[in-house]
């Protein structure tokens, strides 16, 4: 090994490390800022959210995603307008939406919009069927404040500047006592420790066959019972006949008995 050598080799293994350190801590960064628009932009959807406090609407910020343990809803709105998932998003660069479809930076935003529906259809089955219809998902963009529109899915797209109004004009579909008793049981069921778990159609199909084979052994238990149930009746049955038919035959032994003592006597 020429002199320096060594040396060398570890210098560049040295160097090496510092660039997968130096990209290590940039992707930290990059997250760090990412998290930290969001919660700025979630702070100020819940701020612009009390504004409709004295219209008769109630807000949960930050509660379990039903069925999902490590993820949250950011905002669940209840109101006469019904309960509307309020997904915020503080993102930066150009967001259009365009025909129906939201594109960031020219890139489609498609997963972004099929959560939201997934969080409203979380919620909504969490609710009585007749209430379940009152429930819609929104996308709620800080960065576009003006931007308003819905996508093809019916995920409705509302910039913050525009937040309040759009929900103070919704139709009345939920009257007061309604929106409060709504309130108080989705407030107690994702507010709370532990997120709330959600039947998937595998454990309905797995549900339903333990009842089926619960009900056939059921049947079959209930069979087993009335089985001698049936023996004694006809058990039962065949002694009352054997008895009748007893009861004839003496009756017939005294007439002829009779008969024959009469036939005695007129002969005397």
């Amino acid at each position: 090994m020429a002199a320096g050598e060594g040396a060398s080799d570890r210098a560049r293994q040295a160097g090496e490390r510092v660039e997968r350190l130096r990209q290590q801590l940039q992707q930290a960064e990059r997250a760090q800022r990412a998290w930290e628009a969001g919660a700025l932009g979630e702070a100020l959807v819940a701020e612009r959210l009390r504004e409709l406090e004295d219209d008769g609407w109630f807000f949960l910020h930050d509660v379990h995603w039903p069925g999902r343990p490590k993820a949250n809803l950011d905002h669940i709105a209840i109101g006469p307008g019904g309960v509307v998932v309020i997904d915020a998003k503080n993102w930066t660069g150009i967001v259009q939406l365009h025909h129906g479809e939201l594109r960031q930076n020219g890139y489609r935003r498609t997963s972004t919009v099929d959560s939201v529906l997934e969080q409203a259809g979380a919620v909504a089955v969490l609710l009585e069927p007749q209430h379940r219809q009152s429930v819609s998902g929104w996308l709620c963009l800080v960065g576009q404040p003006e931007l308003r529109g819905t996508t093809k899915n019916g995920v409705r797209i509302q910039g913050l500047n525009g937040l309040s109004d759009a929900l103070r004009t919704l139709p009345p579909v939920l009257d007061a006592t309604t929106v409060r008793a709504i309130r108080g049981y989705l407030e107690q069921l994702l507010g709370g420790s532990r997120s709330p778990g959600l039947w998937t159609t595998a454990q309905l199909a797995a549900t339903n066959k333990n009842d089926a084979a619960s009900s056939t052994l059921t049947t079959r238990r209930t069979a087993s019972r009335a089985q001698p149930v049936r023996q004694h009746s006809t058990r039962r049955r065949t002694r009352k006949h054997l008895s009748v038919t007893g009861a004839v035959i003496r009756l017939s032994l005294v007439a002829i008995g009779i008969v024959v003592l009469l036939n005695i006597y007129q002969g005397l």
